[in-house]
């Protein structure tokens, strides 16, 4: 296949990654839900935002660091910063494209131990056929 095959299908779905290493993503698909799990260490459920954006697109951004606590080390000499910089303190935004067939209104998310879990409901009523009849009439 020219596209690189069906094993790269699910990654053209990835609209948007920044932040450097944090906020590694598993995309899991079970007979009723797609499950996300996104490595967010260091962030608590007020520093992440997770939305359903126009176009069926699950968002999600960590906010790092505020203002105020980064203010109050500013009296320090930094020698190390290595927890700083793998512990996810700073800002991320993950974006993907969701299938068409999931309840949006359903999404639940939940974070614990440094990893947040998205629940997206798959919606399995059966479809309408997307094949419309068009009245043909001689006028409009």
């Amino acid at each position: 296949m020219a596209d690189g095959g069906i094993f790269l299908y699910p990654f053209r779905r990835f609209q948007e990654w920044s932040g450097g290493s944090t906020a590694l993503i598993d995309w899991m698909e079970s007979s009723n839900s797609h499950i996300f799990k996104i490595n967010v260490p260091g962030y608590n459920k007020d520093d992440i935002k997770v939305q359903i954006e126009e176009g069926n697109v699950l968002s999600i951004r960590g906010e790092g660091l505020k203002k105020e606590d980064k203010k109050k080390e500013e009296d320090l000499v930094w020698h190390v910063a290595e927890r700083e910089a793998f512990a996810g303190k700073g800002e991320f935004l993950r974006r993907v494209e969701l299938p068409e067939n999931v309840k949006v209104d359903q999404v639940k998310a939940y974070v614990e131990n440094g990893v947040l879990t998205v629940v997206v409901p798959k919606d399995t009523s059966p479809k309408s056929s997307k094949i419309r009849n068009v009245n043909v009439t001689s006028k409009l």
